[in-house]
């Protein structure tokens, strides 16, 4: 399922610079420097100047004023459109003294893209766990950007997760919770809510007609008509068959354990899976560092590399920017098919 593009888009990506600490600031610069030969779009940081400079000295970093600034500067530096951070950020260890500039970021993208400014926002990752400890009160950056986009069109926006690389697309209907709690979780309002959201994004932002939507059992193979579960019976199947009576391209409950083979994965263009590991363990199975995460829903267009902050690993050179290069060109096309780039 491979993205192409042709060209810049008009208005450039904004990065949101993520957990300072971590490898975010890392992944960035290597992706700045591919520019060339990734055919990157322009891209701009939203972050404390001071310290990229800090901990990329390798790479030319220069502040702009406004978004319109970095399509005459990408070629020669990285730009970026200053929050000043008075901390300092040290490689694997995270500080509280940095959330604000972090969650600055996230909320001058969102101002920024409902000025048809840019034409979306990547993501680095964030260190949820030093957020909360300075008032931050969502699971995460997809719950975040949906309140701030909520707050912005006075409508209750409610954002689906997908996880996208060449090969696969899935969406966990259940994200981070605890495995025991999934099966009440999983209900037809849910199941049929969260369907035609993916329906609508992937003829909206991915350019498919008809949409095939693989949806999975929840227990092993599938309940094996109610010899080892009911859920499939009483409530993911008559969901399914009130998708199917509004034109939904939508089957199953298949087998989990079955319907990701390399055959199977070419009847469908995207999987809804019951819960977290369900979708994320043949995903990153099969491109652990090219995945991208995409949020569906929003009028925000967001996507941002599939892993984490990676302290261990911090300011030691050996981040793979892979993932996050995937993540801006899946913004750039999905730009493109909205037509706001």
């Amino acid at each position: 399922m491979p993205l192409s593009t042709t060209g810049n888009p008009a208005k450039p990506l904004a990065v949101s610079i993520g957990e300072p600490a971590g490898i975010g600031p890392e992944i960035i610069c290597k992706a700045w420097h591919s520019r060339e030969e990734e055919k990157l779009p322009p891209f701009f940081v939203l972050g404390s100047t001071a310290i990229l400079e800090k901990l990329s000295p390798t790479t030319p970093v220069q502040e702009i004023q406004a978004p319109e600034d970095c399509a005459d500067l990408f070629d020669q530096a990285l730009p970026v459109l200053d929050i000043p951070c008075a901390a300092e950020a040290v490689p694997g260890s995270p500080s509280q003294a940095t959330a604000a500039m972090v969650i600055q970021a996230l909320d001058q993208a969102v101002k920024l893209f409902f000025e048809n400014k840019i034409a979306g926002l990547v993501t680095a990752p964030i260190q949820k766990s030093v957020l909360y400890r300075a008032g931050f009160d969502c699971p995460g950056h997809t719950e975040y950007l949906a309140q701030q986009c909520a707050d912005k069109t006075s409508e209750l926006q409610k954002a689906v997760m997908m996880l996208a690389c060449d090969e696969l697309r899935v969406i966990p209907l259940t994200i981070h919770v605890p495995l025991s709690e999934v099966p009440k979780l999983v209900t037809e309002d849910l199941i049929i809510e969260t369907c035609r959201k993916v329906d609508r994004a992937l003829r909206q932002d991915f350019g498919l007609a008809q949409p095939r939507i693989a949806v999975a059992g929840l227990n092993p193979h599938a309940g094996e008509e109610g010899g080892i579960g009911r859920e499939e019976i009483e409530v993911i199947g008559p969901a399914l068959k009130k998708l199917q009576a509004e034109g939904l391209t939508i089957f199953g409950p298949l087998s989990a354990d079955t319907m990701f083979h390399d055959l199977a994965r070419t009847t469908y263009d995207v999987a809804v899976c019951m819960y977290h590991d369900q979708a994320l363990i043949p995903i990153k199975t099969l491109d652990f560092d090219g995945g991208v995460n995409i949020t569906l829903g929003l009028p925000l267009i967001r996507t941002s590399p599939d892993h984490g902050t990676a302290l261990n690993i911090a300011g030691q050179g050996k981040a793979n920017p892979k993932s996050f290069i995937k993540a801006l060109k899946t913004a750039e096309f999905m730009a493109r098919q909205r037509g706001v780039a």
